[in-house]
This record gives C-alpha cells, structure tokens and sequence, in this order.
C-alpha cells in the first residue's frame, strides 16, 4: 500500500472528492513502489516480450546494460497509484485521454517509484454544467529524484451536486 507523502492531501478524501477540490498548482505526492524483477519480467513476458525486457543475458549486453521494466508496466503502476489516490472515487467520469506519455530513463529492478501530480487546470464543462476537466502532469520519479515517466492525464469530474444545479 503506497501513501501520501506530500505535506499536503487533498481537503476532502477520494470518497468525498469533486471537481472542485482540485485546484490548480496543487501539487501531490505519494509511494513508494519497489520494482521487483519477478513481476518486470512477468509482465514484459505477457505484454512487452522484447529481449531488453524478457532477457537479462541479451540486456546485459544492450543499450542499458541491464533488464529494464516495459514502459507501459511502469504505466501500469502509475495508473495504480493515481487511482488509488489522485482521482475520486464518487466524481470520477472518464478519461478522454492523455498526451505527452514519456519514458525519459529506464526503470531497473530495485528502483524505489513515487508519484508526483500538479494540477494544471481546471475548467468547468461548456456542454454539461454537471462536471469539469482537470489536466494533470502526472510524473513517476525514482530514488534519485529522476523523472522516469512523464504524461499529461485529462479527467472529467463531476461538479458538487449544489455548484451544477441553475437557478
């Protein structure tokens, strides 16, 4: 179980969480997770089955000089840790989508992860006065405070039942 490890939460917890808890430049911060080799390569065996994620021998030898995690397991997580904390549990839509995913260094087994999320805007719905989008950098950082995944996350949020209703 990962934890806050900001000094700032969210005011009202993610089963009491709407739009218009995040605010903008609010930053958040929470982990850790320790990438443990056995489920790196289970996963890159099911999912991602390149020899610098499946063969320790082949990624000895390659461009990392060593086993590096698939990208998208390391995606896998952040999204496990931004449900788990970041996006609420009663106000939570969808997603549209996300822009910008990066993988800027590997992620080795052994590496200790947390996540980083700034709120970077957000705007009520033009169309739907019940909710709002939040655009969120989302990163994950290692021990060394390395960014090793980077990504831009759209949400759409439900509104406090008293702020979408019209007189």
């Amino acid at each position: 179980m990962t934890e806050l490890l900001s000094g700032t939460d969210f005011a009202a917890g993610r089963d009491e969480r709407y739009f218009e808890d995040y605010r903008p430049g609010a930053v958040y911060e929470y982990g850790h997770v320790i990438m443990d080799e056995a489920e790196m390569l289970a996963f890159a065996r099911q999912f991602d089955p390149q020899p610098i994620h499946v063969d320790p021998e082949f990624a000895a030898a390659g461009p990392f000089g060593g086993l590096i995690a698939s990208g998208f397991h390391t995606a896998g997580i952040f999204m496990r840790m931004y449900a788990d904390h970041y996006l609420s549990r009663v106000a939570s839509l969808a997603s549209p989508g996300l822009d910008e995913l990066r993988w800027p260094l590997p992620v080795r087994p052994g590496d200790r992860l947390r996540l980083r999320v700034t709120v970077l805007s957000a705007r009520p719905s033009k169309s739907k006065p019940d909710r709002g989008v939040v655009q969120s950098r989302g990163e994950m950082l290692n021990q060394n405070d390395q960014i090793v995944l980077s990504l831009t996350a759209i949400n759409m949020l439900r509104r406090y039942p008293a702020a979408s209703t019209t007189p």
